[in-house]
């Protein structure tokens, strides 16, 4: 038995964040298991942090999504049901490195063009983007089982078809889960049925939502915080979200054979599917946009140019020493090809100055440059202050080129409409950012959903110091108060307790206040996009990851 579905990164899941997703991966090479595929909910946030991390324990990383599928078309908003009927769930596995791209481009349409409660797609889409991608039926939730549960087995039957024919034969399986769920057992006979009736092979998996067993409670309360509950709310017509059963955890082969004694062969199609999959992310490659040059000029004879001419109205009758310093640091721009970055800069900022839009005078290291004063990107001479170009750009170390720009921020949004009409809005992008359960709200979060007193949970959590990034492990070993509360109170030992299996989680998703992607072609060719609060189009990747994946980040 090779993989599972691990949900990270995405609502509902306990296994967000860069530590979570190395606990969970570590626990997944402890039980001998050779792959794990991540396949969070309608989104691809996690992908990239899971990719380092499995590669890291020498486990191979199957890179996946758990779509949202729509009845009819994705840009259907009226007429679409209500709850669970606006969608069904479809599991998507990227094959090879063109499936990788497709699924980006998948995802990403679910959110510029179908999302309507959830990021939709739609079979349209599927047919679009089908190749190197195997599909899996999913958990109930997927419309093969969803008609099975309601007695419509010939509705299902046609669906499973349906998808085959989207993805070609072999390419489609029909997926047995067992959580302790009744359903999953007249739902399982049903799939294996139907897998003699179609030639559709059976596929079985465990959904992952936290590594260990003893994890549901501290789920379970992070689905409360997740969706504004508590643990004491009972059913309603609400119906408070839970995943009964405690059976999301990593389960090794031995308990998922025994699981599904009726089914090895379903357990082996795992190792099957595992080994087809390969996909190779491309790291430290940078693909710059090109600037276009006027004149019939190249770029870097139109670097050349300008620099020249600014260099004449910086410092008039320039020096050898100047000229000689101005031909080093431009040697290394073309050296490390990022002509085109300096004219993108210089093109926005002399844009913002001829709308009297107000410009920074530039800070870091990139006032060290002499191109950059030149070009009046920044407005600090770096020869009068004796500034090094090495700490800007430094042909040893080789990394992306880091200008901060401020802009006036009544009118920063005209620099960022600006730059998307030159290069279009498609490879224009601005920047996703994480929001994290932090020492402090995290107790106020879990004490909340735990109904404790308000009161009791405010003196534990005025405990913690006010310290810049502290944590609730640093807090006990610093704070002798909160240590003993711990030590002699059992409901402030569970209080912590919990709240440390959730520390540091994303809380949610906002826009970066002043990150842009430029790139050189649709930015869902390289990243997966998504929604801000606001409606807008950000990536699904944080700042970092973008310039890991060699793509021009610029800080507005």
């Amino acid at each position: 038995m090779s993989f599972a579905h691990l949900h990270v990164h995405t609502e509902y899941s306990l296994l967000d964040g860069s530590n979570k997703i190395k606990e969970c991966v570590a626990r997944v090479k402890e039980l001998g298991m050779n792959s794990v595929a991540i396949t969070d909910h309608g989104c691809m946030f996690g992908v990239i942090d899971f990719y380092r991390a499995a590669r890291a324990q020498g486990i191979k990383p199957i890179l996946g999504c758990e779509v949202y599928v729509a009845p009819g078309s994705r840009f259907d908003k009226e007429a679409v049901g209500s709850g669970d009927d606006r969608y069904y769930h479809l599991v998507l596995l990227a094959e090879n490195d063109e499936g990788y791209h497709n699924l980006m481009k998948i995802v990403s349409r679910g959110y510029t063009e179908g999302y309507y409660y959830k990021p939709r797609v739609d079979l349209e889409l599927l047919r679009e983007f089908h190749e190197g991608i195997i599909a899996l039926s999913a958990c109930l939730a997927g419309e093969v089982q969803k008609n099975i549960t309601r007695g419509m087995y010939s509705e299902g039957r046609a669906a499973a078809l349906r998808y085959e024919e989207i993805f070609g034969k072999g390419n489609f399986f029909l997926e047995l889960q067992d959580h302790g769920i009744p359903e999953q057992q007249t739902v399982n006979q049903a799939l294996m049925r139907m897998s003699q009736e179609t030639g559709i092979e059976l596929v079985a998996t465990n959904d992952i939502h936290y590594t260990y067993a003893e994890d549901a409670r501290a789920h379970d309360i992070l689905l409360c915080i997740q969706t504004g509950k508590k643990l004491a709310d009972e059913d309603s017509d609400e119906n408070r979200m839970r995943y009964e059963g405690g059976q999301y955890y990593i389960k090794s082969e031995e308990e998922m054979k025994k699981l599904f004694p009726y089914a090895l062969q379903a357990l082996e199609n795992t190792q099957k599917i595992a080994d087809r999959c390969d996909v190779e992310i491309e790291f430290g490659v940078t693909k710059l946009p090109k600037y276009d040059v006027p004149d019939g000029l190249s770029s870097w004879e139109y670097l050349n140019k300008l620099c020249y001419e600014g260099l004449e109205r910086r410092y008039p009758n320039p020096s050898q020493d100047l000229k000689d310093r101005l031909d080093y640091e431009l040697s290394v721009i073309h050296k490390m090809g990022y002509v085109d970055y300096f004219l993108i800069v210089w093109d926005f900022i002399h844009y913002a100055r001829s709308q009297k839009i107000m410009v920074g005078p530039g800070r870091g290291s990139g006032a060290g440059s002499i191109v950059a004063y030149c070009l009046e990107i920044t407005s600090i001479d770096p020869i009068k202050y004796q500034l090094l170009f090495e700490r800007f750009l430094n042909p040893e170390r080789v990394s992306m080129p880091d200008i901060d720009v401020d802009f006036c921020f009544e009118r920063r949004q005209e620099v960022i409409d600006y730059v998307g009409r030159k290069y279009g809005a498609d490879r224009v992008v601005q920047i996703v950012t994480f929001g994290t359960l932090a020492a402090r709200g995290v107790i106020r979060d879990v004490g909340r959903v735990m109904d404790l007193p308000y009161a009791f949970v405010d003196n534990i959590a005025k405990l913690i110091p006010k310290e810049l990034n502290i944590t609730l492990d640093k807090a006990l070993k610093t704070s002798s108060e909160l240590r003993k509360s711990y030590g002699e109170d059992p409901q402030v030992k569970e209080l912590i307790d919990m709240s440390m299996r959730l520390e540091g989680l994303p809380r949610h998703t906002s826009m970066h206040a002043a990150g842009v992607v430029i790139s050189q072609k649709d930015v869902s060719e390289y990243v997966p996009l998504s929604r801000a609060q606001d409606g807008s189009i950000v990536t699904q990747f944080t700042m970092t990851t973008l310039e890991e994946l060699g793509l021009l980040k610029m800080d507005f």
